[in-house]
């Protein structure tokens, strides 16, 4: 987990350890060929929750 410090740690540590190690594999193997910047990951991220919270918005009228 030294490698993920973006991790919430309280939410992986109420995970079965072997839940946790498995999710962060699969995040590495998912991830391991990405040229995205954790600020390219930051905007598509920021533009997501705007959406979201547009379409919630508009529903809720």
């Amino acid at each position: 987990m030294e490698n993920h410090s973006e991790i919430n740690r309280s939410a992986v540590t109420r995970q079965t350890p072997q839940e946790g190690v498995e999710g962060l594999e699969m995040m590495d193997e998912l991830t391991s060929e990405s040229e995205l910047t954790e600020c390219d990951v930051r905007e598509i991220v920021t533009s997501i929750n705007e959406r979201g919270l547009e379409r919630f918005e508009e529903k809720s009228e």
